[in-house]
């Protein structure tokens, strides 16, 4: 017998809470200066309740060929990679509306 999501109550294969909640977040992206000079793109506003930053850090550091880090529910990439980003988020199923560069 499969698992059910105590969230929505479908069984684990068929369960959208994730979807959802992709859909709904509010992300910020944006470029901040750190120590020596260096410039890190800060992703902001993700829900960790709802989503693995863990595992979207680790694809976006992947895809984009970067160090990074999590720190305070942000994701911390080093380099500047806003555009990239964006595009990335849209690809793993955010609304493009919610992702707002800054």
């Amino acid at each position: 017998m499969s698992e059910i999501c105590p969230v929505c109550g479908l069984v684990k294969e068929l369960c959208v809470c994730e979807t959802i909640a992709k859909e709904s977040q509010k992300i910020l992206v944006y470029i901040e200066k750190k120590k020596f000079n260096k410039n890190y793109t800060i992703v902001e506003g993700i829900d960790e309740k709802e989503i693995d930053l863990k595992e979207l850090a680790k694809k976006l550091k992947s895809e984009l060929a970067c160090g990074g880090t999590i720190k305070d529910g942000k994701i911390e990439l080093q380099g500047e990679h806003k555009i990239k980003v964006k595009k990335i988020l849209i690809e793993h199923g955010f609304a493009p509306s919610s992702v707002e560069i800054r």
